[in-house]
């Protein structure tokens, strides 16, 4: 089971940080990813962590702004998100993927949290 939590109502400009707790599985085994989805819309990656937290990979247009890392101590992958516009007003997912390796593509990953809601006023 994945479950996000973090997600508000910020600033432009603002930071924030997602967390996705992970019960069950340990996150080590998986590649991970944060992916956003807003109404009307396809699914969209975000950024994503290999099983190891050795590689990440992120989308054109958050690189240098957000960062995904694990802790294995708390089974938890987390976002940091900052100098954050209205364009990244979304739902944000976070989701696990039955391989290793760094992947942008949704039917990749087989595990799926429900989604926590960021919106970025101007």
């Amino acid at each position: 089971q994945l479950v996000e939590s973090g997600g508000r109502v910020v600033t432009a400009g603002d930071s924030l940080r997602l967390s996705c707790a992970v019960t069950g599985p340990r996150i080590s085994s998986y590649a991970m990813a944060w992916f956003r989805q807003t109404p009307g819309k396809e699914r969209e990656f975000v950024a994503a962590i290999n099983y190891l937290g050795s590689s990440t990979h992120y989308a054109d247009s958050v690189k240098d702004r957000f960062t995904i890392w694990k802790d294995r101590a708390v089974n938890t992958v987390y976002l940091q998100m900052n100098s954050l516009t209205p364009e990244d007003t979304a739902v944000y997912l976070c989701a696990a993927s039955l391989g290793s390796d760094v992947s942008t593509d949704v039917p990749a990953y087989v595990f799926w949290g429900q989604g926590t809601q960021v919106t970025v006023s101007s």
